[in-house]
């Protein structure tokens, strides 16, 4: 069997060898993810993103532990930032879960952000793609942890989990950035902590205030300790409660192949200009103040039009 033929098959070790295939981004990427795309559409992708400290990773664990109970494929996500040195995941994902590193139905991949904004690898879409072709039930993706700007991973998830903490002002940040307005599940985490209750009834506030929508999903405030376990199973109740809202995954089905499309339609226009010396050209025509960036950028694309794609 070939490797696509054995990622359909379930086969972990095909499972990683595509994912480090998607991750070089290349032609043999783009052919790999055409065989796998047909297969797709039955894994529910959930993700985790809020700032470093909140406890991500521990209330993943246990999460994977709870959906493992139900005998249910999970695959595992988690994006680190990037080594200087390796350009690798600095987080090992043997370091993080290795309470599942034996359980033949968990699969864990670190992915380097590699300078990535928004939380994500680049190749994490892809990733997820892989996974559930090859069967996986769940898909946990788990952000890096900058804080506010993670809100890339609405775009790639069929759930989004927002994580707080108690006595962080973290639950202050999310109300002021735009990361308040990806989540369809808040998880107060740490709840064992003072100031927990405090923190649900500002982001209960703060929802009250979102003007009514007939059919508008107001996102639910779940407290956990993912140390102990506690509110775990609430939490997951509540994801699924969001993801049985047929209009909402269809919605968001649309937006997800929209974001995709374009990133993917950016990337080859950006990389076929540069091939060239046009860019650089243009990049001298700024820094001399003989063009602006709009008129360069401009200019750019027409030249693109006119010559086409492959001449």
């Amino acid at each position: 069997m070939d490797l696509a033929e054995r990622v359909l098959a379930g086969d972990f070790r095909a499972i990683a060898r595509a994912i480090s295939v998607v991750e070089r981004e290349d032609a043999g990427s783009a052919a790999l993810v055409g065989r796998l795309f047909g297969r797709t559409g039955r894994a529910l992708a959930v993700g985790l993103t809020g700032a470093p400290g909140v406890g991500k990773s521990t209330l993943v664990d246990r999460l994977t532990a709870a959906l493992r109970r139900e005998s249910l494929r999970v695959g595992i996500l988690a994006v680190d930032p990037t080594s200087p040195f390796s350009g690798g995941a600095i987080l090992g994902d043997r370091i993080r879960m290795q309470g599942h590193a034996g359980d033949g139905g968990v699969f864990v991949r670190s992915m380097a952000t590699r300078g990535q904004l928004g939380g994500l690898a680049r190749a994490t879409d892809d990733a997820r793609i892989v996974l559930d072709a090859a069967g996986i039930d769940v898909v946990l993706i788990e952000t890096v942890g900058v804080g506010q700007g993670e809100i890339d991973v609405s775009r790639i998830a069929d759930v989004s989990v927002v994580v707080l903490a108690p006595g962080s002002g973290d639950d202050v940040q999310a109300i002021k950035a735009g990361i308040m307005e990806i989540a369809d599940v808040f998880v107060v985490n740490k709840a064992d902590r003072d100031g927990a209750d405090r923190a649900v009834a500002e982001i209960e506030g703060m929802l009250s205030l979102r003007e009514p929508g007939t059919n508008r999903w107001r996102p639910p405030v779940v407290k956990t300790c993912a140390a102990t376990g506690e509110g775990v199973d609430d939490a997951i109740a509540a994801v699924r409660r969001f993801a049985d809202r047929g209009l909402a995954a269809a919605d968001r089905a649309r937006r997800r192949a929209r974001a995709r499309l374009e990133a993917i339609l950016v990337g080859r226009i950006v990389a076929r200009i540069r091939e060239g010396q046009d860019l650089d050209d243009a990049i001298a025509a700024i820094a001399a103040r003989e063009s602006d960036p709009y008129a360069a950028a401009g200019d750019l694309v027409r030249r693109f039009v006119q010559e086409g794609p492959d001449s």
